[in-house]
């Protein structure tokens, strides 16, 4: 066989013959060229296998269908995690082949060396060299070996071990194999002609190290450790031990039987030892601790299925019995007597003992004691020391002689843990004791009953108020008499006891909002002392109770209300506490401000306060009167300034001041209106002079309307008030114009241009502003400046009314943006409207918005004359 290896790792090439039968020799690739540690060896194809020597073998008969066949050889490093492959092609031969230039064909005949597998004896005692097996071939005269072992020891050289007779072809072991060692070999053998040439197909023998029973079997610990509860029913598992044979498994040299050798305490087998699995069960019907707590066994593990040829160890185990709750504790004595004086406290009187049998510090041995009868008033307590495991009797209050010269308890016993009937045993009742103890009297001091007394007194009681009396009795005697009081310094000095009587009184005023008071109560100690010096002991709880002594306030009581007429909250505060504080009743005590302002209730302690409909500007105060819940009324007076305006930060205070049903004017406001009054006067006499002239028809000049119009407030910067539809009055009223003029009565000239005139219009064709009147002299004057004022409000009302209107629109009826514009404030009710809507006009009726005049627009035309 010719064995080409091209690219290592990657392609190898085999020339064999067509046909090729089952374990035929391929060829040997070196595996360790392409991965030196192999973990896994596989082939492709099934019908090849591969040695760990890179042998290659045919595992069936195997016929090359086409010229070339291929498989695959893939190896595998499991703990590097390599994996390499190599490529195996197999190419037919040539079928004919001439050895040494001659013609000569040689055939091959089939192999017949192939020897069933060989077996040699573990620990063998030879004679060595010891022949295993004779390996022949019909044309072969020498033989060689290549071998390999498998096993624990497969890294270890078994060089030597196995040797060849290279010219009889017999198999000779050197030495014995120990078998844990080398379980079995694969040895290669190889024949050759003289020349050189394998005439034969290697041969692989295998050699078997049969087991010898050299190995004894062997416990997995030196000693095992199991516990179980004592009364455990039979059957209940305990632990397994476990053995482990070094000998070939599955065979009678590790086949184990485990057994009880021995048991101590001698005494009656108490468990089992299952002979196969090693299990140790339960097997005596009742385990007591109280009797044996725990159990040695020698326990026994034999090869050879426990023959008696078999080699065996022996081993150790040792199983504690654990305690359970099964004894019931019992007092050592059934009574018991003591003594102790009277008003002791916490002082021992007392140590009981019991027996329990079961495992001492365990909790199935822990007493647990209980005072069953005769310590209604708690006056006695037991406890268990630890250490002991005694029950200590204490008295932890006083003990009184004269109520009870004796005292008998019972006392029962039990066990931290709970009780376990044991099986085949009868219920136990609960052990007791009494406990007789014996009072001892003494001499005592006063007693207070109660020995504490609470007193409530109410907030703000007068100094000396008698709130109470506190008093000792002798426990002897069972009055007062000779007994005097006192409290002792540094505790609340709000009251005071008397020496005699006991009577408490108050020396301070109680007053919750002051000092240590603010708690609202103290706690106060006091003595009282007998003609013997012996003193007792009693404590009064003093409580101050709330009481109603603030009057409810409204916390703000200034403010300023604009023409929206915004309700204004009143929130009061009342010092008091519950129940005398909250919820709080307002009411308005001035009948005529009642009358047009009414209060709202908002919540417990805030209404609101707001007029009733239409009422003038100007400054009220109101009575407001707030009623606590105990009763208690606060007056309060609530300034408002009833503004007009839109802000209350754009309002000042007024001169006038409006309360209590009538208007009062100040002394600046009286003497404004007698200048007032003066300089009308004077205007109504040089009116009249000027009038008295004969001349009807005088002009108002710009100079006397500077005089007699005060300027407005300037609403925004735009166009000029005056244009050419309003014409001052120059000379006479025919020429157009406006003016005031002053008579024997009040009058108002108002002139239209063009000769249209008030007459004009309502004697609808009158073309003079007057009407013809006669003067002394027979002669006819034309009065066209004077008009009634009830005239001129007729006249001019309606249509006033009707321009203001139109002024408020535009060309698409919508409001125009010059009117909606927000200007300073000129005053409340203003027809007017914007100057700038209604400067501007160019209709033949430019003029008749002034028909409809009233008073108020004296601040306009003011404003008009001035610019």
């Amino acid at each position: 066989v010719l064995s080409l290896c091209c690219e290592a790792c990657k392609k190898v090439i085999f020339h064999v013959p067509s046909e090729l039968e089952a374990d035929t020799l391929v060829g040997r690739v070196d595996l360790k060229e392409c991965l030196h540690s192999a973990d896994f060896i596989s082939s492709s194809d099934e019908n090849f296998k591969i040695l760990e020597d890179g042998s290659v073998y045919t595992t069936s008969a195997v016929s090359l269908s086409a010229e070339k066949k291929s498989f695959s050889i893939l190896l595998k490093d499991i703990q590097e995690h390599v994996q390499k492959k190599i490529h195996v092609s197999l190419v037919e031969e040539e079928k004919k082949k001439t050895r040494h230039a001659r013609d000569t064909v040689l055939k091959r005949t089939k192999r017949r060396w192939g020897p069933i597998p060989s077996v040699m004896i573990e620990n063998s005692l030879g004679p060595f060299p010891l022949q295993i097996q004779q390996v022949q071939s019909d044309t072969a005269q020498n033989y060689t070996i290549y071998y390999s072992a498998s096993g624990p020891g497969i890294d270890q050289d078994p060089k030597g071990l196995f040797y060849i007779e290279r010219e009889t072809g017999n198999i000779f072991a050197t030495r014995a194999v120990d078998r844990e060692q080398y379980p079995s070999f694969q040895i290669i053998c190889f024949a050759t002609t003289p020349d050189g040439y394998s005439p034969e197909v290697p041969l692989v023998h295998t050699i078997r190290i049969e087991d010898d029973n050299d190995n004894a079997p062997y416990f997995t610990q030196d000693l095992f450790e199991f516990s179980v509860l004592e009364n455990s029913k039979p059957g209940v598992v305990v632990g397994r031990v476990t053995a482990e044979d070094r000998d070939e498994p599955y065979t009678l040299h590790t086949t184990l039987k485990y057994r009880i050798v021995s048991q101590n305490p001698p005494v009656t087998p108490a468990f089992s030892l299952h002979g196969d699995t090693g299990v140790i069960s339960v097997l005596l019907p009742q385990l007591d601790r109280e009797l044996v707590s725990s159990y040695t066994m020698l326990v026994e593990v034999r090869d050879m299925a426990g023959q008696p040829f078999g080699l065996c160890t022996t081993g150790t185990v040792v199983i504690r019995i654990e305690d359970t709750n099964d004894n019931a504790p019992s007092f050592k004595q059934s009574q018991y007597e003591t003594r102790v004086e009277e008003n002791r406290v916490n002082a021992e009187i007392l140590r009981i003992s019991v027996v329990d049998l079961d495992e001492p510090g365990s909790p199935g041995s822990g007493a647990v004691y209980e005072i069953i009868k005769g310590n209604d008033d708690r006056s006695f307590e037991i406890t268990t020391d630890k250490n002991t495991n005694e029950g200590v009797l204490c008295v932890v209050k006083g003990l009184d002689y004269e109520s009870a010269k004796q005292r008998i308890l019972v006392i029962a016993v039990n066990n931290e843990a709970p009780y376990m009937l044991a099986p085949h045993s009868q219920q136990l009742s609960q052990s007791t004791s009494s406990v007789t103890v014996h009072v001892l009297d003494v001499d005592e001091g006063p007693v207070f009953k109660p020995c504490l007394l609470r007193i409530d007194v109410k907030e703000c009681e007068d100094i000396g108020t008698n709130i109470g009396r506190y008093i000792a009795e002798d426990p002897e005697t069972g009055n007062s008499e000779g007994i005097c009081y006192r409290i002792p310094p540094g505790q609340c000095d709000w009251i005071s006891i008397d020496e005699k009587s006991g009577e408490v009184r108050t020396i301070k005023v109680l007053d919750r909002d002051v000092g240590e008071m603010r708690r609202g109560q103290c706690n106060i100690t006091v003595l009282a002392i007998d003609r013997n010096g012996k003193t007792g002991t009693g404590t009064i709880q003093v409580f101050i109770q709330p009481g109603n002594k603030n009057y409810p306030q409204i916390t703000k009581t200034d403010y300023i209300m604009c023409r929206d007429r915004k309700p204004i909250c009143l929130t009061a505060q009342d010092g008091d506490e519950s129940p005398y504080s909250v919820p709080f009743v307002y009411r308005i005590t001035d009948r005529s401000l009642a009358s047009s302002w009414k209060i709202t209730r908002h919540n417990d302690n805030s209404v609101y306060l707001s007029p009733k409909g239409d009422i003038p500007f100007g400054i009220y105060d109101i009575p407001v009167s707030v009623t606590d819940n105990g009763g208690k009324v606060g007056e309060n007076y609530i300034k408002v300034n009833y503004c007009d305006c839109t802000t209350p930060t754009e309002c000042t205070e007024g001169p006038r001041v409006l309360g209590a049903g009538n208007v009062t004017l100040g002394v600046w406001a009286i003497l404004a209106m007698i200048l007032g009054s003066l300089l009308l006067l004077l205007i109504l006499i040089t009116i009249c002079g000027c009038c008295g002239s004969g001349v009807m028809h005088r002009h108002v000049t710009d100079d006397c309307a500077n005089h007699n119009l005060i300027i407005s407030n300037t609403e925004a910067p735009g166009e000029e008030v005056m244009d050419h539809n309003i014409i001052p009055l120059q000379n006479t009223c025919d020429q157009g114009g406006y003016g005031i003029k002053t008579g024997d009565q009040q009058t108002f000239e108002m002139v239209k241009g063009r000769g249209h005139t008030l007459e004009s219009v309502k004697g609808g064709g009158h073309q003079t502003l007057g009407s013809v009147k006669e003067g002394g002299g027979g002669q006819t004057m034309m009065d066209t400046c004077r008009y009634s004022y009830s005239e001129w409000h007729n006249f001019t009302h309606p249509r006033l009314g009707e321009k203001v209107h139109l002024c408020r629109q535009d060309e698409e009826q919508k409001h125009s943006e010059d009117y909606l514009l927000s200007y300073n404030y000129e005053g409340k009710g203003s027809l007017a409207g914007s100057v700038g809507c209604c400067s501007d006009q160019h209709e033949e009726e430019a003029l008749d918005f002034l028909d409809q005049l009233e008073p108020k627009f004296r601040t306009l035309a003011e404003t008009c004359i001035k610019r």
